[in-house]
């Protein structure tokens, strides 16, 4: 059983197993045999020849007579296919469109959701070769209108902001502006009988991509502005990697100011908001804790501060790797105000790739 199969049943808790059985149930029972052995087949030419696999895919939607489970994953495969092995991406998303309308009654709720985030992660992740954004655009609102429909607010938003991951990254700010007014909206229509921390949480979220958008654009006014709402938000459970996105470009903000101005004790805030940002990233595991350690490094310096940062618990532990090595040199010869040294190290950091 590969992993499509395994989230299809791990998607099926909420299916009846009770004992009342139809007159017709050998005959379902057979039928359904059938379509599985179909699939099967189908599904062990993917690699070999899939053209072979889509045409045995699509026979297993065809001869459905109402929408059910086998159809669905048969859709599943199609698309996948489509998309990812033959880089055909206009005609996965008629596969996927088709997919969508099952999702209404056809396939449990839990599952429905796993398979449309796991086929945006793909269709997002680049794992299809280049793709128009055009195309891509698509496959979201093709979703949207798919959750609008069902009412499903929770996925519709977690969907919005998936895809104003994408725009950050590829650096679409005119769509990203306009999907983040929409994300803002959603988020403010939630009633105060519902879960606030929900709504805190999401608010969050949206802030950490504007605050990316605007330290990209080198926007430092709207930086500021978004940062200072961040610390206005009061219940809320975000993910450690939200609020370290949050702190660093914080950091970087208050490093900004402290350059093109004399407002003393900005070199002290930026070194608390990296700190906070790389404890978080730590938490979280990713490795943009290493970047960030060296502006705590380099921020700490700069406040003249005496304290070595990697006497802390949270950091001790990365002083010795190799990423970070020359930093903590630099911060002993600082302490000992051996100039020389300094000079050395620096130039060493600058010759490394």
């Amino acid at each position: 059983m590969d992993d499509d199969d395994a989230d299809y049943m791990q998607g099926s808790d909420d299916e009846d197993y009770g004992f009342d059985y139809s007159d017709n149930e050998d005959a379902n029972e057979s039928g359904s045999v059938d379509v599985e052995n179909m699939y099967y087949k189908a599904k062990s030419k993917k690699d070999d020849n899939p053209e072979e696999a889509l045409k045995e895919f699509r026979a297993i939607v065809d001869q459905e007579e109402e929408q059910g489970d086998w159809g669905f994953k048969a859709l599943k495969q199609s698309t996948k296919l489509l998309y990812l092995t033959l880089q055909r991406p206009n005609d996965a998303l008629k596969t996927y469109t088709q997919l969508l309308a099952y999702t209404k009654s056809a396939v449990t709720r839990n599952y429905s959701e796993k398979t449309i985030n796991g086929i945006l992660d793909y269709v997002g992740g680049g794992k299809g070769g280049a793709v128009e954004v055009d195309i891509l655009e698509k496959f979201y609102q093709a979703t949207k209108a798919a959750l609008v429909e069902a009412k499903n607010e929770r996925l519709s938003v977690k969907t919005n902001l998936k895809l104003a991951k994408l725009w950050l990254d590829r650096k679409e700010f005119a769509r990203l502006s306009k999907l983040i007014r929409d994300l803002h909206n959603a988020t403010g229509s939630i009633n105060d009988g519902d879960d606030q921390s929900q709504r805190g949480t999401q608010l969050l979220e949206i802030y950490a991509l504007e605050i990316q958008m605007y330290n990209e654009t080198k926007n430092l006014k709207k930086l500021k502005e978004i940062y200072n709402a961040t610390n206005d938000v009061r219940s809320a459970i975000p993910h450690p990697r939200i609020m370290g996105v949050i702190k660093e470009c914080g950091g970087k903000m208050w490093m900004g100011e402290q350059t093109g101005s004399n407002q003393p004790g900005q070199w002290r805030r930026a070194s608390e908001d990296f700190f906070e940002s790389f404890r978080n990233y730590d938490e979280a595991g990713l490795p943009q804790r290493i970047q960030v350690l060296k502006y705590l490094v380099l921020a700490n310096m700069l406040t003249g501060s005496e304290v070595n940062p990697f006497d802390s618990q949270e950091t001790k532990p990365y002083k010795t790797d190799p990423q970070i090595k020359a930093m903590t040199d630099l911060v002993d010869a600082y302490q000992r105000r051996e100039v020389h040294s300094a000079e050395k190290i620096l130039k060493g950091m600058q010759s490394v790739p």
